[in-house]
């Protein structure tokens, strides 16, 4: 039932997305009718938007012929005072119709993986299926290249600040992952070294200490904290049951360099990153963070191999990028 309810929501969500699309700007001079609509339907975004251009082409010839005439005479500035008043409203409408959208996005994305993460507790994977081969390599990491690419790109309010998990600014003290989410798991390999891998959230206990083992000092503490997590890389088919300090989560949007350059990682600056075509996270320094919302972190991995003991730079996505509390090797 909670699948098809999912479907059914998903679908809602589609038709409200397709409306928001069609939607047009609200002009200031007619309000929204009682039940929401503009009452502009009729009208596409793009008949909206080049009357909105033609709007900005005349605050420029405006500004021209002042110039021309090198006066503001009282008319010039009246009517500029009613150009930038029609611009501002046309801006700040289609500024909400985008935000709207991108909710909505958002909501739909949530819900297809709830959907995912319920189908796979309901067993729809193992028992009423055969086996999954195992997923070749190069789909995986093609998966998570269009993971990193789809991130959400935090855009805020004028005067927001950027919120937790946008970029480099970490989770607040009681963040919990929720199932399905992807962290950076601390785990230990075949050969006892330890290592970050990238791993998905299964589940999170907080549970009290009830019983007391006296040779045991985490029963002395009132609760005891645990994630379980699946590695990612199908090839290791392993689960990790880890504590709190041990999972660091991804970041969920990506901060944009442009608005919001404090909630990036800055130049020489320790990380952990994602190694490319891996799915394991290693010590790196910034070497440039991106400059634009689309580009990626450069990176120098630490690789006692090279002379100075980094490697070349190599571009990691925002997605793959987290703090590590490590100290940095002289």
């Amino acid at each position: 039932m909670a699948l098809v309810s999912a479907d059914s929501r998903i679908a809602e969500l589609l038709t409200e997305l397709h409306q928001l699309i069609k939607q047009t700007q609200v002009k200031s001079q007619h309000p929204p009718l009682s039940d929401g609509n503009t009452g502009f339907d009729a009208l596409s975004c793009e008949e909206e938007r080049s009357r909105s251009e033609h709007n900005l082409v005349n605050i420029q010839k405006t500004h021209e012929r002042m110039q021309t005439e090198n006066k503001i005479s009282p008319y010039y500035r009246t009517k500029l005072r009613g150009l930038y008043t029609t611009a501002k409203a046309d801006a700040e409408a289609e500024c909400n119709i985008l935000r709207k959208a991108l909710d909505k996005i958002a909501e739909i994305k949530s819900l297809l993986e709830e959907r995912r993460i319920a189908a796979k507790i309901a067993g729809l994977y193992n028992d009423s299926e055969p086996p999954r081969k195992t997923m070749r390599r190069g789909v995986l990491m093609t998966l998570l290249q269009q993971s990193a690419m789809t991130l959400p790109l935090w855009i805020g309010k004028p005067g927001d600040k950027p919120p937790p998990l946008c970029g480099a600014i970490p989770a607040s003290g009681d963040y919990v992952a929720r199932p399905g989410d992807k962290v950076a798991a601390r785990v230990k390999a075949v050969d006892g070294d330890e290592q970050w891998i990238l791993a998905e959230v299964v589940s999170y206990s907080h549970a009290t200490n009830k019983d007391h083992n006296p040779g045991c000092i985490q029963c002395f503490l009132p609760f005891v904290r645990r994630y379980e997590v699946d590695d990612i890389d199908e090839e290791g088919k392993e689960r990790h049951t880890l504590s709190r300090r041990r999972v660091i989560p991804l970041p969920q949007w990506k901060a944009n360099p442009e608005t919001d350059p404090e909630a990036l990682f800055q130049k020489e600056q320790l990380v952990l990153a994602l190694y490319p075509q891996t799915t394991c996270f290693y010590r790196a320094l910034i070497h440039a963070p991106p400059q634009r919302p689309q580009d990626d972190y450069s990176v120098l991995f630490e690789d006692t191999s090279y002379a100075d003991g980094y490697s070349p730079p190599l571009n990691v996505a925002q997605r793959y990028v987290v703090a590590c509390k490590e100290p940095k090797k002289k």
